[in-house]
């Protein structure tokens, strides 16, 4: 009996995150003064769904074709636009920010140092801005080419909201609070809620680790001197830290965050956490503490549209992280590498004498 009712509360517990996680949410106020916005925009006010059906028809479909095309040419392209799209909407909403290319821009942050795809990026915004000039920003491209990479990889389809302005402002310190792998768990529910998000937004992002790779320097610390311990992490299976040894000749080396299905966009992530085999700390903790357990456990169940379903409504709330700006502080940039050259100003007629 005690069994039945502890799997009661846990269902209802889950079934009440799984329907916040699908309602719009509300504007959170000042919860990310550290990166000098005051608050988080409610995206109803600001994104649609049918935004660029008159003037640029053709987004979507540029989108989906560019990124098939890349995918064709190296499949590990797409989970690097899915980390891109994390990073971006981290660090100021989703803004394009991650994109700027200048001296100590988010870009050149050491947190940044692995990111890929920006080339997928720039190739795409160069045929839109050949089909519908000055329209579509880089933070709506790069929202839309993470649901793109979801899908080619294997995983759901969601409607992507559009409307998005790119960001002026870019600083390599405030990319450095991005999670890099070594956080504990209240550290990062923390971050994640000052985002406006939840412990399952937490727990289902996490799950893209389902595909991708980490460089080795993300988890070195479990591998032999544990929390100064001097012996490894006792929370990775030997077999597991055997392999992992021997893959990481040096730190820069990359290692699958999924080792069993690495290449296919599943739930393996999740039953690997259960076998002690979570690459990174971050991961294997959400299946160890309290808060994160419950929803490891639920998407273990082998039901994929349990874990698909609300991989797609976390993906939407992750894209609709907006934080205010002033009008002057956002714009279309043509170049998403660079914010657009000030308008030069028209020189004064000559005088009459």
């Amino acid at each position: 009996m005690k069994w039945c009712f502890f799997t009661f509360l846990l269902l209802a517990q889950f079934e009440l995150y799984m329907v916040s996680a699908m309602l719009p949410r509300n504007p959170v106020k000042d919860l990310v003064k550290p990166l000098g916005v005051s608050s988080i925009l409610s995206p109803q006010d600001f994104l649609s769904f049918s935004y660029y059906h008159k003037t640029c028809p053709a987004a979507e479909e540029i989108i989906h074709q560019k990124m098939a095309a890349w995918f064709r040419k190296d499949y590990t392209l797409a989970a690097s636009i899915i980390r891109l799209h994390f990073h971006d909407c981290a660090i100021r909403g989703c803004d394009a920010s991650i994109l700027l290319n200048h001296r100590n821009s988010e870009r050149t942050a050491y947190a940044s140092k692995t990111l890929r795809g920006f080339q997928v990026i720039d190739d795409i915004k160069a045929e839109i801005e050949r089909k519908c000039p000055k329209t579509v920003s880089c933070a709506d491209i790069l929202t839309a080419a993470a649901r793109e990479a979801t899908l080619l990889l294997g995983g759901p389809f969601w409607e992507v909201p559009y409307g998005r302005k790119d960001g002026k402002t870019s600083i390599a310190k405030e990319a450095d609070l991005v999670p890099q792998g070594r956080e504990n768990i209240t550290a990062l529910i923390d971050f994640f809620q000052e985002r406006g998000l939840n412990v399952l937004d937490l727990v289902v992002l996490s799950g893209s680790h389902t595909i991708g790779r980490s460089s080795c320097r993300s988890f070195l610390h479990r591998l032999a001197n544990y929390k100064g311990t001097g012996r490894p992490d006792p929370t990775l299976d030997r077999n597991y830290l055997r392999n992992l040894t021997r893959s990481c000749k040096w730190s820069s080396d990359l290692v699958y965050l999924d080792t069993t299905t690495p290449k296919t966009f599943d739930m393996e992530y999740y039953n690997n956490l259960g076998k002690k085999m979570g690459l990174l700390s971050t991961d294997q903790e959400l299946y160890s503490d309290p808060r994160t357990e419950p929803f490891v456990s639920a998407f273990t169940s082998q039901q994929p549209d349990l874990f698909f379903n609300q991989f797609a409504a976390s993906m939407v709330n992750l894209g609709n992280i907006l934080f205010y700006t002033a009008p002057n502080e956002s714009e279309i940039r043509l170049n998403c590498n660079y914010v657009n050259p000030a308008p030069r100003k028209k020189a004064n007629p000559p005088r009459r004498s």
